[in-house]
């Protein structure tokens, strides 16, 4: 009696199983698309958010800490639309034009006369710090 599990025939047969070498032998989905692969899960216990954060540079680069950040972050939307490089008159004038708040206007009056290349720069001169290479 002939073995009737065969659907396709030999030469479709054939050419799925050359298809499907990756997956039979690589042990791993074989997606090219990373969307159609399965999510990873955690059997951790979710995450605490009225918890405090973990330390102080969490989430911040190397060089920085947290409050750095978010003070070169409110400094750089402040002055955001400087042209650089730029002196500390055209940083406060355009600080106090675009509504910046007094006492950030008179941090910037601090600052020592001379060319400022980016808002880094200017950063790093009022004492947020600076972002250490990575590589």
């Amino acid at each position: 009696m002939p073995d009737k599990s065969d659907k396709h025939g030999p030469k479709l047969d054939d050419e799925i199983g050359r298809e499907t070498q990756g997956m039979v032998s690589g042990g791993h989905s074989t997606h090219a698309e990373e969307f159609k692969e399965t999510e990873p899960f955690s059997n951790d216990d979710p995450a605490d958010p009225t918890a405090p954060s973990a330390g102080e540079r969490e989430g911040s680069p190397p060089g920085m800490s947290a409050q750095d950040v978010e003070g070169r972050s409110a400094l750089a939307r402040m002055l955001s639309g400087v042209r650089y490089p730029a002196r500390p008159n055209e940083l406060i004038r355009h600080a106090a034009e675009g509504g910046a708040p007094d006492a950030a206007v008179e941090q910037l009056r601090t600052l020592p006369r001379r060319e400022y290349e980016n808002v880094a720069d200017v950063a790093e001169e009022l004492g947020y710090g600076r972002e250490e290479r990575r590589y």
